[in-house]
């Protein structure tokens, strides 16, 4: 009889990423980005259980997007009040809070519970080069698509 190897929480090894998103296009980046947040990168893969890494995004205010997205997508939040919905495009977004357009894409691309929750604390974004996580030592990830 052959049984499936489920791995256990205390099997999983996590990895700390660095990528550079300096001249990446937004949707191809994020979507390795939430890739190896899922842990799809690993042969231990389990859809219901938490196996991905660590991964600190670099220069997220020099990410690339095509066509006419800077002025035409429209990043909406609703305070909860009558007339409350507050509107802002990416040029915008972009340059006050450059972290949030991918965060914000990353967290789309996630499951929607808790267990996309807990995936998306393993995201670390940053405007500039410079970052506070050298102590964990993370390697240089290369993303290619």
């Amino acid at each position: 009889m052959r049984t499936t190897y489920t791995v256990k929480e205390s099997e999983i090894e996590r990895i700390w990423y660095v990528v550079d998103a300096t001249g990446h296009t937004l949707g191809r980046l994020t979507s390795e980005i939430a890739k190896i947040l899922k842990g799809k990168h690993k042969p231990i893969y389990t859809p219901h259980l938490d196996t991905g890494d660590y991964v600190i995004v670099i220069n997220a205010d020099k990410i690339k997007v095509t066509g006419k997205k800077l002025d035409q997508k429209i990043y909406r939040n609703h305070t909860g009040y009558p007339g409350g919905l507050k509107e802002k495009t990416m040029r915008d977004v972009q340059q006050k809070k450059p972290e949030y357009i991918i965060t914000h894409a990353v967290k789309g691309m996630l499951p929607k519970k808790a267990l996309g929750a807990k995936m998306l604390k393993k995201l670390r974004v940053f405007a500039g080069a410079e970052h506070g996580h050298q102590s964990q030592k993370p390697q240089v990830l290369e993303i290619k698509y």
